[in-house]
C-alpha cells in the first residue's frame, strides 16, 4: 500500500526531517534528535504536525444522539466550544478508538480520532448511525499542527486576535490565524507541557505553519517529530492506541472510568457497568524502574518470584527525570503504588515500582 503524504510532506523534507511509516502516512519522526526536541517541548515551545489525525463531521437533529449511543462519556454535558475526551467501546469489552468530541453548536460536530483507525472508526461510525445523522469524512482536507510548550502564547499570540492565555484546558475557539479565517484553536495538547492545536485547510497550511515558525523564533520554536510526542505522552501516563489500549482492553482497565459514564445507554454498557460492579481483574499500571533498565513495550513483567503478572505497553527512558518509565497491564493486586514489579530485560530481572500518574509532575 502506498504511503499517504501529509499536504506539509515536502517542508519537513526539506527542514531534514527523518520521515517514517506510520499509521499509513509518510511522518516526520525526528528533525535532530528525540532528547533535544523532548527537552524543547518541555522548556520552550515546538511545533508537531499531526495531520494524519482524522476528523469526522457529525451534524443535524440526531447528531448528539448517535454520539451518546456510540462513545463512552456524556456529550451532553457539553456546551459550544468544548472538547471532550471519550472512546468507542466495542461489543466485546474493548475499545475501538479514544477520540476527542467538539462541540460546534447543538447540532454539529467535530470527532478527532487516531490516525491508523481512521478507516475502522468511520466504519463503526457509519455502521450504527441509524438515525440519519449526516456524517462526513473530513479526514484529508484537514491539516492538523499542535503548537506545545510553555511558552506556546508567547509563540503563537501576534498570530490572532483570540486571547490565548484566557483559553480553558478543553476548549477550543474558531477565529482568524495567521491572515486565515476560521480557523479552530483548540487548547487541548498530548504533550502535558500546555500548548495548542491548530486546524486549518490543507491549501492553508503553508501559511500557517511559516507564520507560527516565523512568529516563535523569539521563543525559541523548532519542528518535532513524532519521537518526541512518545516520549513526552508516555511521561504524562497518556494512552496511546495500539500500546495502551486496543480491540481488547477495556476502558476500565485502562483507568479510564472517568470517561465511561453509567447515567446513560451506549455500545456494551451494560457489561461494562457489570464489570465495574465486580472490579477488574487486570489494571493498567504506570512503573519506575529501579534498577538501571529501558523497558519496552512487549517485555513481561514478573513477580519476585520470577513468575510472569503482565506485560510492559509502552516504555522508555524518561528525559525528564533520567530513568525508565513504562506502562503496562498487571493483575489487579499488583497494581497499588509501591508495588515491586521486574521487568524481564533480555533474561535478566531488573526492579520496578508502580507508581502514580503522572511520571512528571507540572
Amino acid at each position: 500500500m502506498e504511503l499517504k503524504k501529509i499536504a506539509l510532506n515536502d517542508v519537513h523534507v526539506a527542514m531534514g526531517a527523518k520521515m517514517v511509516p506510520f499509521a499509513g502516512y509518510n511522518m516526520p519522526v525526528r528533525y535532530a534528535s528525540d532528547i533535544e526536541e523532548h527537552n524543547t517541548v518541555r522548556n520552550a515551545v515546538g511545533i508537531f504536525d499531526v495531520s494524519h489525525m482524522g476528523e469526522f463531521m457529525v451534524r443535524g437533529a440526531n447528531a448528539l444522539e448517535l454520539i451518546q449511543r456510540t462513545t463512552s462519556n456524556d456529550a451532553s454535558k457539553l456546551t459550544n466550544g468544548k472538547v471532550q475526551y471519550s472512546c468507542f467501546p466495542n461489543d466485546e469489552g474493548g475499545i475501538v478508538d479514544d477520540l476527542l468530541v467538539y462541540r460546534m453548536s447543538a447540532e454539529e460536530y467535530m470527532l478527532v480520532v487516531n490516525a491508523s483507525n481512521i478507516d475502522k472508526d468511520w466504519e463503526w461510525l457509519t455502521s450504527h448511525n441509524t438515525e440519519g445523522a449526516a456524517l462526513e469524512n473530513i479526514s484529508d482536507q484537514l491539516s492538523l499542527l499542535a503548537v506545545q510548550g510553555p511558552k506556546s502564547i508567547e509563540a503563537l499570540q501576534a498570530l490572532t486576535p483570540v486571547d490565548l492565555a484566557s483559553m480553558a484546558y478543553y476548549t477550543f475557539e474558531i477565529g482568524a490565524f495567521a491572515g486565515v479565517p476560521n480557523v479552530i484553536i483548540s487548547a487541548t495538547g498530548y504533550t502535558g507541557a500546555g500548548g495548542f492545536e491548530i486546524y486549518v485547510k490543507n491549501e492553508d497550511a503553508l501559511q500557517v505553519f511559516e507564520a507560527i515558525m516565523e512568529a516563535g523564533k523569539e521563543a525559541g520554536i523548532k519542528p518535532i517529530g513524532l519521537g518526541a510526542r512518545d516520549t513526552l505522552r508516555l511521561e504524562m501516563g497518556y494512552c496511546l492506541y495500539g500500546n495502551d489500549i486496543n480491540d481488547t482492553t477495556s476502558p476500565l482497565e485502562a483507568g479510564l472510568g472517568w470517561i465511561t459514564k453509567f447515567d446513560k445507554e451506549f455500545t456494551n454498557s451494560e457489561n461494562l457497568k457489570a464489570q465495574k460492579a465486580e472490579g477488574v481483574k487486570r489494571k493498567l499500571v504506570a512503573f519506575e524502574m529501579v534498577d538501571k533498565a529501558i523497558p519496552r513495550a512487549h517485555y513481561e513483567l514478573v513477580d519476585a518470584t520470577g513468575a510472569a503478572v503482565g506485560e510492559v505497553t509502552s516504555g522508555t527512558m524518561s528525559p525528564t527525570l533520567g530513568k525508565g518509565i513504562g506502562l503496562g497491564y498487571v493483575k489487579q493486586e499488583l497494581s497499588k503504588p509501591g508495588t515491586e514489579l521486574f521487568v524481564r530485560v533480555r533474561n535478566k530481572d531488573m526492579k520496578a515500582q508502580v507508581v502514580k500518574l503522572p511520571f512528571v509532575k507540572n
